[in-house]
């Protein structure tokens, strides 16, 4: 009889998995491709802008897929794989989309991570099974987001992953295996190119590989006016001033600050988006969003308006300086009790050693202000030194900016081109007579740059007087009424 139970019991759990989640436990070697058939993929590519160039790769994967022997009648090959790398957010997913819109055909779309479970074995049959599905129906795409999941170059060791390297391993078998001429053409994306092994990217598996980079001026101004179709913008709203006030931005955020210039329009009983709306969500997205209950002292206020008028009169002060848009001493964010907002005016590539010297100088001005107006700096300048240190180690260790370690470059760390904070760290290739050498490099870049910013302030301290206590009455200056000031030299406020 316990037999019988444990019989009954063991046959109605393998019943219970078998129904659970498509299938459960029987399943678990099957593929977790959402599949998309024609008819229900609605992006084209007049739904993808700033990326023209990308786009323009793409649109040839396109004419592989609608008219496959234009190109194999004089003997061409159809690429089997394209790699679409950039930062994140730059539409990535979208134009993989758009094509699969584009060309008509079903479009198989996964995560990297969505192969890997913690049962050995598994990451290999679920490759399988999207390979047979997409072949049962193609023409089709496949498109792997989050590439690096699975495409990690492999290794041995403590940090070695046997269910990822089998899976990338059958990854790697399946593109070598499958016929071209099917018509399967394999989408990937990811942000992390330095990472993926390198029998991943040679030809004959990810033929291409195709940059999608954060949008110029031009490109943001045509991504925000797709994005503002969805709303009912005033007719005075000027996109092409906010493409300029948005530097570096990608196509998530730029859709991110029109949902805000919309929300904020709706909060303020608009019936339409105003030029000012975009213009405080732009702020809400570089700075956060105002924390009007954050109360400060009376005394805090002082500082914090001196310390940014410091920053904003440095940055007035310095040639080649990014143009100071905005002072506030309105708290933002998680910790920010005052900003100040500069904007360039174009989009910048490089970057000279006096236009790096100068940024140390910018950053430095809030905590030298505060020296010179209270006889002491105060915590608020951490995020600033931070910055300034980070800078100068750049300077000292990539650039070669150094007279004294001359022109070589220190740093040996592998660095993911589109995620600066992240780094695959290697151990120090230098002695440690340099790295002391590197240190005290940082530290005169650093107050070389201190005793300059010190000496501007000194001389115009009246300026800095005035603007602080106008800032404190006013909560909030342009560049242009600080300007007025430094221009002038007044104590006197120019401006009611």
């Amino acid at each position: 009889v316990p037999i019988l139970v444990f019989a009954g019991i063991w046959f109605w759990l393998l019943r219970k998995l078998g129904q659970g989640a498509g299938g459960g436990f029987m399943r678990i070697g099957k593929s977790k491709a959402k599949v998309y058939m024609e008819k229900d993929i609605p992006t084209r590519m007049k739904d993808v802008a700033g990326v023209d160039e990308a786009t323009e790769e793409l649109l040839e994967v396109v004419e592989f897929l609608r008219t496959p022997e234009k190109y194999t009648r004089i003997g061409g090959k159809i690429p089997k794989g394209v790699l679409l790398v950039g930062p994140p957010g730059t539409g990535k997913t979208l134009l993989a989309k758009a094509i699969a819109g584009e060309a008509g055909v079903p479009f198989f779309s996964i995560s990297g991570s969505e192969f890997v479970e913690m049962f050995v074995g598994v990451g290999a049959a679920r490759v399988r099974d999207l390979f047979e599905q997409a072949q049962a129906k193609a023409p089709c795409i496949i498109f792997i987001d989050e590439l690096d999941a699975i495409g990690k170059a492999r290794g041995s060791g403590p940090m070695a992953h046997e269910e990822r390297e089998q899976t990338l391993g059958q990854l790697l078998v399946e593109m070598d295996g499958f016929d071209p001429r099917v018509g399967v053409i394999i989408l990937a994306a990811t942000n992390r190119p330095e990472i993926l092994d390198q029998a991943l990217l040679r030809a004959g598996r990810f033929d291409r590989q195709i940059l999608v980079d954060r949008p110029d001026r031009v490109g943001r101004s045509a991504i925000l006016a797709i994005h503002a179709k969805s709303i009912k913008l005033a007719p005075v709203v000027e996109l092409e001033s906010i493409a300029a006030m948005t530097p570096g931005m990608v196509g998530a955020d730029l859709a991110n600050v029109v949902n805000e210039a919309a929300l904020l329009a709706i909060r303020r009983g608009r019936e339409t988006v105003q030029q000012e709306d975009f213009q405080e969500a732009v702020e809400r997205v570089i700075a956060g969003m105002e924390k009007k209950n954050r109360v400060l002292s009376q005394e805090e206020r002082r500082r914090v308006a001196h310390h940014e008028v410091g920053h904003a009169l440095i940055a007035l002060s310095l040639p080649g300086s990014d143009p100071v848009h905005k002072i506030s001493i309105i708290p933002r964010g998680i910790a920010a009790l005052g900003y100040t907002l500069q904007l360039p005016i174009e989009d910048r590539y490089l970057l000279t050693r006096t236009e790096l010297q100068n940024r140390i100088g910018v950053l430095l001005g809030g905590r030298v202000a505060e020296e010179l107006v209270f006889g002491e700096a105060s915590t608020g300048a951490a995020d600033d030194l931070q910055k300034a240190t980070s800078i100068a180690k750049r300077m000292v260790k990539d650039y070669g900016m150094s007279e004294t370690l001359g022109t070589v470059a220190l740093d040996q760390s592998v660095k993911n081109p589109f995620m600066p904070s992240t780094e695959t760290y290697s151990a120090a290739t230098y002695s440690e007579k340099t790295a002391q050498e590197i240190d005290s490099e940082v530290r005169r870049l650093i107050d070389e740059q201190g005793q300059r910013v010190r000496t501007l302030l000194t001389t115009l301290k009246p300026v800095l007087l005035s603007a602080a206590e106008q800032l404190l009455a006013r909560e909030v200056m342009t560049g242009d009424e600080l300007q007025a000031f430094l221009t002038h030299k007044q104590e006197e406020p120019i401006l009611q």
